[in-house]
């Protein structure tokens, strides 16, 4: 399966067994066509590679879509 995500403004706080994380939220599409969201904690560029770019990309932020305003509260369960 493929995926394509953008990321959003919008942040919720994860609990965990080991305490609270942040979390983005980022919306997309499978390939198929399926709307999608994922709670991303972490992304990174692998050591060999130059980070620059995804850098600056990475700062790029949309607003949540209206489906999901409201959906999910600023805590979420694990």
């Amino acid at each position: 399966m493929k995926v394509t995500l953008e990321s959003t403004d919008a942040i919720v706080e994860l609990a965990t067994s080991t305490g609270h994380v942040p979390a983005r939220i980022w919306e997309g599409f499978t390939e198929s066509g399926i709307r999608v969201h994922a709670f991303v904690t972490r992304i990174a560029v692998h050591k060999e590679s130059d980070n620059t770019q995804f850098e600056r990309e990475l700062l790029e932020q949309r607003p949540l879509s209206k489906e999901l305003q409201g959906v999910y509260d600023l805590r979420m369960v694990l």
